[in-house]
């Protein structure tokens, strides 16, 4: 007889499939490239202006970035492809059937100066991005906040077509009900449930697994980006590094990261808005449960509390801050990897603890290929306190931001992130901003 689920279960089932969702290209582009996609349904001729303000963040993560399939980085190259080719009903794989004509368009159209891309001052959303795009007749423009593809206004002609404020869509779980179910549970909950759902419930999360898996093959078949899953891989067959889990934990994970920041035209797996923070969650995983020689509904179960380990830690601070959310990821991970070593809760918190003892101060200093270094620093800090937790040992509460209680740590770690970490936020976009000019 199939067992029936409680509302919590429910909801946190939703949440992973709301928070978790392929994603094609950086995210902070891509939805600058669904909003010009958007706007462009409403056009008829051919496209002769795109303007958009962004705001700070989205810039920070969108700068640096490759949009697929391009071979450019950068914002405007996104809206213009996303206008140009643009498919509005793909949500995050918006640029999926783009053609080489498209693309040529998209570029003649930077060319042609037609397309401006500004941060928008004194903007109080953290992911905002308003985007007009207009042909020799008409004019529309829309405005995407708070997440990469919640679309909030369409103006047409100066008037408005779409407000949520007075349309929003019924879901059977809102995300208001997520946040409160996210707010509530703790990390003794959330693995309670992972390891006593039905795992046909939870088997979908197996798609993370194929989808990044393959991200990985082709970072390390071709090269993108910094290449760095190549690289260490090389390093392997010439003996400065030692062929055993550690190292396959991190060249697979980087490749993924590689190709998805270097341009590859395969969707990501994401977690939390972030296709890194998707690839973090999923591939060590995916690794040591290949090691261990683990069944599908293990690695179903592993897949789920490492994604689940990710939002629940991400939601409890800005969508884009200072603190590198793969970092963050990789603590599912950590928590994942101790419970597919040995099936307690103690060695997955305790390895949680570890992790923030470790790498809690890693920047984000905006998307760009060298995310994968991040990615891979965070896999590789994931394994060695899984190696600690399993010989009884962790970070401790006499030691820093970390307290006696994991629960606790996380919340004093996403209090530097919420509050402290704004400042440093502020400074590194300054940075940036500065570089940009200078590039210019």
């Amino acid at each position: 007889m199939k067992k029936s689920l409680s509302t919590c279960w429910k909801t946190l089932i939703s949440a992973v499939k709301q928070h978790v969702k392929p994603a094609l290209g950086c995210t902070e582009p891509i939805s600058l490239a669904l909003a010009a996609a958007t706007a462009a349904d409403y056009l008829k001729k051919p496209i002769t202006l795109i303007h958009a303000e962004v705001s700070p963040n989205l810039m920070k993560n969108g700068m640096g970035v490759t949009v697929p399939g391009t071979g450019m980085v950068g914002l405007p190259i996104a809206a213009a492809l996303g206008a140009i080719a643009g498919d509005s009903k793909a949500g995050l794989e918006v640029l999926k059937n783009a053609t080489p004509e498209q693309i040529d368009i998209s570029k003649a159209l930077l060319t042609s100066n037609a397309v401006r891309v500004v941060i928008k001052k004194e903007c109080e959303e953290v992911l905002y991005c308003e985007v007009t795009v207009a042909d020799e007749d008409s004019r529309v423009t829309v405005i995407i906040a708070g997440n990469h593809t919640n679309i909030v206004k369409i103006i047409f002609n100066g008037d408005i077509v779409f407000d949520k404020t007075v349309s929003e869509t019924q879901q059977l779980v809102s995300p208001c009900q997520i946040k409160q179910a996210l707010n509530n549970t703790n990390t003794q909950e959330i693995y309670d449930f992972v390891t006593q759902v039905p795992v046909e419930e939870i088997s979908f999360i197996l798609d993370a697994a194929h989808l990044n898996d393959a991200l990985s093959k082709e970072g390390l078949t071709h090269s993108y980006g910094l290449h760095i899953g190549q690289t260490l891989q090389r390093q392997q067959q010439r003996g400065l590094l030692a062929k055993d889990l550690l190292s396959e934990i991190m060249i697979r994970t980087s490749a993924a990261s590689d190709a998805r920041m270097g341009g590859a035209i395969l969707p990501a797996m994401s977690n939390s808005g972030s296709g890194n923070q998707g690839i973090a969650a999923t591939m060590p995983v995916v690794v040591v449960a290949e090691y261990l020689q683990a069944d599908d509904e293990k690695l179903a179960r592993a897949l789920i509390l490492s994604h689940l380990l990710a939002i629940y830690i991400h939601h409890k601070f800005p969508a884009l801050s200072a603190l590198c959310a793969a970092t963050t990821a990789s603590m599912g991970a950590a928590g994942a990897i101790a419970w597919l070593m040995e099936e307690r809760y103690e060695p997955m918190a305790m390895a949680i603890s570890s992790m923030i003892g470790d790498i809690s101060g890693v920047i984000c200093d905006g998307a760009s290929n060298s995310c994968a270094m991040k990615v891979s620093t965070g896999a590789s800090a994931a394994y060695k306190a899984v190696l600690m937790a399993l010989d009884n040992t962790c970070v401790t509460g006499n030691d820093g931001i970390v307290t006696h209680n994991v629960d606790t740590t996380i919340e004093n770690l996403c209090a530097l992130a919420s509050r402290a970490m704004q400042h440093t936020d502020v400074q590194i976009i300054e940075i940036m901003e500065h570089k940009s000019v200078a590039i210019a």
